[in-house]
């Protein structure tokens, strides 16, 4: 028998709200990861151990622009901006190191990420999304120190491409130590071991380039090639962008990423 229109509107009103309650009881994984991206961001901005981080960063970057970048002898505007990014690489690193400390550490103290566990988001996102709050934070606070190099316009000239390049680069290493201080945090159960093994990880691979020195051969430059900043960050603090340093960085990134992925998957199975 062929339903009347009175029969299809009942079955399109039985039917219809289902779906749209199951989709306002599942959010979307896109919906899911900005979700975890805001509460982290706001946990950052409401709580005094993100405004100390921050504080902390930019007095560094403060107190090192003025005493080493600009300094007390006349110097070339590439020549300050250039200082100006060596040393930003190395507090990106620190602030990366301590930024994602507790990214997993502090959610597997209090409990959150066995909640996090039990979410519609797969451990790959919600890795991501922990992943994707410590750079947004990272790069908010690497953003309110683009007036330093601009200072340089009162007395001299600045390139913008050498501008570009050296925050790009800024950019791709805090990238690449925040997952590396993320797989740090997925392993260890309290923010100090965490912190620890993502330095020992980084400052490995810091003194890569020491020990392709004294290594002849082809090892010798294939141990070069993962360093972590001499041969792939000095381009960009020079004011020129190399791809194969952009693969590089993007590379260490997802490999460290994938780790993480792979220990919170681990620790589900053996739960």
């Amino acid at each position: 028998m062929t339903p009347t229109p009175s029969d299809r509107d009942r079955l399109l009103d039985r039917d219809g709200p289902e779906p749209q309650a199951r989709s306002a009881a599942h959010p979307s994984a896109v919906q899911g990861i900005l979700l975890i991206v805001r509460r982290e961001l706001g946990h950052y901005f409401r709580t005094r151990s993100g405004y100390l981080i921050a504080s902390l960063i930019l007095a560094l970057y403060a107190l090192l622009y003025n005493v080493f970048a600009v300094g007390s002898t006349p110097k070339y505007s590439n020549d300050i901006l250039s200082a100006f990014f060596y040393f930003a690489s190395g507090i990106t690193i620190v602030a990366s190191l301590l930024i994602s400390m507790r990214l997993l550490a502090e959610d597997r103290q209090n409990g959150a990420l066995a909640l996090l566990a039990t979410s519609p988001l797969s451990d790959g996102q919600v890795v991501l999304a922990k992943y994707l709050s410590g750079l947004a934070f990272l790069f908010i606070i690497t953003a309110l120190t683009v007036y330093m190099p601009l200072l340089v316009f009162v007395r001299g000239k600045v390139s913008l491409g050498h501008l570009f390049a050296g925050y790009l680069g800024v950019g791709l290493l805090g990238a690449a130590t925040m997952a590396i201080g993320l797989f740090g945090s997925s392993i260890a159960n309290s923010q100090i071991v965490a912190v620890i093994i993502g330095g020992v990880i980084t400052v490995t691979m810091l003194m890569l380039w020491m020990t392709s020195r004294i290594v002849d051969g082809p090892l010798g430059e294939v141990i070069a090639q993962l360093a972590l900043h001499d041969r792939h960050f000095r381009p960009f603090m020079d004011g020129t962008i190399q791809l194969s340093s952009i693969v590089f960085y993007l590379s260490v990134t997802g490999f460290f990423l994938l780790l993480s992925r792979n220990v919170l998957e681990g620790r589900r199975w053996r739960a």
